[in-house]
């Protein structure tokens, strides 16, 4: 009877230790906790915040306009450099174009009419001339005169033909190179002023949750300062450290089980794994001391948006790929 009341004991300690024997046998999770590389979005320059448009907490997508500074300053500069080229394109049109107006190309076409039939008399002078002296009633000074007159017309028949070209002619090719540089560098001030105006206003570069709002509407903003905390959903990681013992046991892409309190459980896969040890022991690497060696090694999650940042977390890894 005792027999088997010792039988009876022996098999009962038995059942009481399979649980803590499995226990053991499980898997083991690594402590860490949800690490995150937040965007802090601000401006170049200094400025008075004149407008937010989002609110801290407010999910957003990839271009959202998020703020505002004055552009009071900005807004005259463009106007100014717009001036400017509309000044400059106007000296170069002038450069291009003929050098009299129409109407005093006219008045030039109306002196080569006059000049023209000055000329025609003085031809028809001079060969009445020759005739004349050719039969006695004329002396060699009158067919002098006469040539020396239809000459003379006919110079000023070339001068005023000379003016006509000249006033339809463009500007030189000296003049209207700088006039086209002058444009160009008027349309370059322009872009930047328009580029400067641009800047004032900040569209967030990707998607994610607002976190924090440093400055206020009226505030004046510092440049190069924060104005708004962005946490892409992309940047959330899980960080934890894993013993010298158990590293091998881990590679890249292997997938693990996240859990915390308070949260659904989450699937992760590993990203990154150390190659040097986060904590160096003495000279002599003792089994004492080669048990303080950890690794540090990252996760991805499959879902993000179920972690917040700075949370602890559990991390049990799954079988490797």
């Amino acid at each position: 009877m005792r027999r088997i009341l010792v039988i009876l004991i022996l098999a009962g300690a038995a059942l009481a230790a399979l649980p803590f024997i499995f226990a053991d046998r499980a898997p083991r999770p690594y402590q860490g906790w949800v690490e995150a590389d937040t965007l802090f979005i601000g401006t170049e320059t200094i400025g008075r915040l004149t407008k937010l448009d989002v609110a801290e907490g407010q999910a957003i997508e990839a271009g959202t306009p998020l703020f505002r500074l004055d552009t009071s300053g900005e807004e005259a500069a463009v106007t100014a450099a717009r001036a400017a080229l509309a000044q400059s394109q106007a000296a170069l049109d002038l450069s291009e174009a003929a050098q009299k107006r129409p109407e005093e190309i006219d008045v030039l076409r109306a002196s080569e009419r006059e000049a023209s039939a000055r000329l025609e008399l003085a031809e028809q002078d001079l060969d009445r001339t020759r005739v004349l002296v050719e039969r006695g009633t004329a002396t060699r000074a009158n067919l002098d005169t006469a040539t020396a007159t239809e000459a003379a017309n006919h110079a000023a028949l070339d001068n005023v033909r000379s003016q006509i070209v000249l006033a339809a002619l463009p500007a030189r090719n000296e003049t209207l190179r700088q006039a086209r540089e002058t444009v160009a560098a008027a349309r370059a001030e322009l872009a930047s002023a328009e580029a400067a105006l641009a800047r004032r206003s900040v569209s967030a570069p990707a998607a994610g949750s607002i976190e924090t709002l440093y400055y206020r509407i009226g505030e004046v903003v510092p440049a190069g300062r924060p104005v708004i905390a962005l946490l892409p959903p992309e940047t959330v990681r899980i960080r934890f450290f894993v013993p010298e013992t158990e590293i091998a046991r881990l590679s890249l892409g292997q997938p693990v089980r996240v859990t915390c309190d308070a949260c659904r459980p989450t699937d992760a896969k590993l990203s990154f794994i150390a190659k040097n040890a986060e904590y160096t022991p003495p000279e002599i690497y003792s089994l004492e001391e080669r048990a303080k060696l950890v690794y540090r090694v990252e996760a991805v999650p499959a879902d993000p948006k179920a972690l917040r940042p700075g949370q602890p977390v559990d991390v049990v890894p799954g079988p490797r790929p």
